[in-house]
């Protein structure tokens, strides 16, 4: 199923829906502004919090963990020194870890683990400005009825690459 994600545009601090393939809104990402790390929360339709995906301070390696109900159920990270490709690796609570790798400035990545594909992330789907799509492998039965957590884990890799790219001088938009 593929789900349309808004790219984070401004800064913390902007909300924004994240639809399904008929323009349904599914999600929303809450983005917290005023707080002394990066931190989001991907809510349902109704706002509840489904996940609060927050920056670690104070690593070594950037680093942002996605907690439910409280308990760290992946954490985002990068590799510290990883010349030949893009590569961020998502350590998971009681499963395979996952392995996110590609373009992430051009958001044209895979996210898979062991056993497979994830998720795709692309922006040549959807030519909307600002926008990219997750397409979550809904045959796996592990992760095809969590999309929350692999829209989640986009939304890490998102803030974490950005983040890159503005320290580097990269484009604003």
């Amino acid at each position: 199923m593929k789900f349309l994600v808004r790219e984070r545009v401004f800064d913390i601090g902007d909300d924004y829906w994240v639809t399904d393939e008929n323009d349904q809104k599914v999600f929303l990402v809450d983005g917290k502004a005023l707080r002394i790390r990066t931190t989001f929360e991907l809510k349902d339709t109704d706002g509840n919090v489904l996940t609060v995906i927050r920056k670690k301070l104070f690593k070594i390696r950037d680093q942002m963990r996605v907690e439910r109900d409280g308990d760290t159920v992946a954490t985002v990270r990068k590799r510290l020194v990883n010349p030949l490709r893009d590569k961020l690796v998502v350590d998971m609570e009681g499963a395979p870890d996952w392995e996110v790798t590609g373009d992430f400035l051009g958001k044209e990545y895979v996210i898979s683990d062991e056993h497979g594909t994830v998720a795709h992330v692309s922006r040549k789907w959807f030519r909307v400005r600002d926008t990219y799509a997750v397409d979550v492998n809904t045959h796996r039965q592990d992760v095809g009825g969590d999309a929350a957590l692999v829209i989640s884990v986009a939304v890490a890799v998102d803030s974490l690459t950005r983040d890159d790219d503005d320290e580097e001088g990269g484009e604003q938009d």
